[in-house]
Formats: structure tokens, sequence, C-alpha cells
């Protein structure tokens, strides 16, 4: 059985983020020192495609990967997070909201914050990071219908791949929500593996479309940060998250079932 993996999840990298994403942002001087911290004891950042190839049976894993991940696409990933990055030669899975880059793309919906423009995410690329798909517009997937749904990972998947030259094989769900309909239409996008949320480490059995990561906070200590790359203490850690995240589960199921069946309903009338 391969060893578990932490896959660290990031959003924003800033001094001063916006309101909307403030509970998920980290100071450059915080992801500065997890950064350092990773190199002083030897773990080896590897990308979502990397770590994936490997559990199907492709090329082993370094002896103590880890996975960096940014969600969203937020300019400060570009100013701040990249040169950290670089001083360490460390790569990075970076899963854009195409509609929300600046841009020939932009959807017009409002962005929570300063986004990057595609010259920033070809800069990025061209350093050896992972570029996946993250969505167009940044809607909770499990609850539009199929259409838009499709709608929603293909078009992703399209404009990274015009602009890069190469379509992205990892995809991030937009808020983690998921279920069975919504992998099957990443996998049907073309997407060979996709990453959630639910705060553990990341294990083969989970499957390529349902790999689980944990979140980076602006709480979060360095000794915290430590025992979670660590593999110690992560359910303790984020003991209420999964307590709110199971009752949610249960609240959003139930909304799935109650448009489904009305829209069963408006089909006999």
């Amino acid at each position: 059985m391969s060893q578990p993996v932490p896959i660290l999840m990031y959003h924003a990298v800033g001094h001063a983020p916006a309101a909307a994403i403030r509970a998920l942002s980290v100071s450059p001087e915080a992801f500065a020192a997890q950064m350092a911290l990773l190199a002083e004891r030897g773990f080896t950042p590897v990308t979502t495609a990397r770590l994936a190839a490997a559990w199907r049976g492709g090329p082993h894993l370094p002896d103590r990967p880890v996975l960096i991940t940014f969600d969203d696409g937020y300019r400060g990933v570009h100013r701040h997070a990249l040169p950290v990055l670089r001083r360490y030669g460390f790569r990075a899975t970076v899963f854009v909201t195409t509609g929300w880059l600046r841009g020939p793309y932009e959807s017009g919906g409002a962005a929570p914050d300063a986004m990057l423009d595609w010259r920033e995410v070809d800069e990025l690329a061209l350093g050896g990071n992972e570029i996946g798909g993250h969505s167009h517009t940044h809607p909770q997937l499990d609850q539009i219908p199929d259409e838009a749904l499709a709608d929603e990972v293909r078009r992703c998947r399209q404009i990274i791949g015009d602009r890069l030259g190469r379509a992205p094989e990892s995809f991030a769900y937009p808020f983690g929500y998921s279920d069975r309909r919504v992998r099957r239409s990443v996998r049907d996008a073309g997407f060979t593996q996709a990453v959630a949320v639910r705060n553990a480490l990341a294990r083969p059995p989970q499957g390529p479309f349902a790999l689980r990561r944990l979140t980076v906070r602006p709480g979060t200590r360095p000794g915290e940060f430590a025992r979670l790359v660590e593999g110690r203490a992560v359910a303790r850690t984020y003991a209420v998250d999964r307590t709110l995240t199971k009752g949610y589960a249960l609240v959003r199921g139930a909304r799935r079932l109650a448009r489904r069946t009305a829209r069963t309903g408006a089909g006999h009338d």
C-alpha cells in the first residue's frame, strides 16, 4: 500500500486579502516559513498529476512527497508564492477559475480579489508548475443542472488547453463540493484526477477523483503545520471542520433531492 501524502490547500497569499477570502489566506511571510520548513525536513513537492500517475503504477514518488496546491488563481500566487517556490526548486499545482482570470475569457462575474492574468499563468506554467482546472465561474457544481455542469467543466478545460497548448489533467472542485454526478462529469470532460478538501491525508483508496487535502489558514501556526505535513494529529486539528462538513452534507443532499423531484414533477405537468 502506498504511503499517505499531505496535499496542502492554499488560496490567496497576500498582506491584505479581501474580506471574502481572508479566512483562507496566508501572509507571504507565513508561506515562506512553511516552505522553508518543508525544505528543512526533506520534503519533495510534486504536482497533482505526478501523484496520480505514481498511484496508477507510474514512476515512484520521492521518499517524502507533499503537494502544494492553490485554488482560484489569485494574483498573490504569482507575486508572493512563485519567488519562494523558485528559491527552493519547488513545484505546485494552481487550479484556476478561468472566468475569473483577467483577460479575454472573463465571465463578468465579481471575483473575490485581484486575480492572475494569463501572462502570469504562462509564467507559472513555464516554471514547471501544473495548471489545473477549477471550473469557469466557480459555482457549486453539485447544485446545478447537468448541462450547466458539463459546460462549466469543459469550458474551463478547453480555455486552459487553448491558452497553454496542453489541456489540463487535474481538477479541483469549487468549494470542495462534489458527488457522483460531478465526478463523472469531470472525468468525461477529460480530466484524469481531481482533488476535494475533507481535511485528511490523501491515500490511494480514495480514488483519483476524490483526493483529500489539508486546509492551510492564516491561523495555522508553525507547530501545527509541521504536524500536518508529518501526518500527526490531523483528525484532532480538523475535528470541528469535519463535524460541520457532515452536517452540511446532509443539507446539500436534501437540496439536491428537492430540485431533482421538482424537475421530475415539472416534466409530468
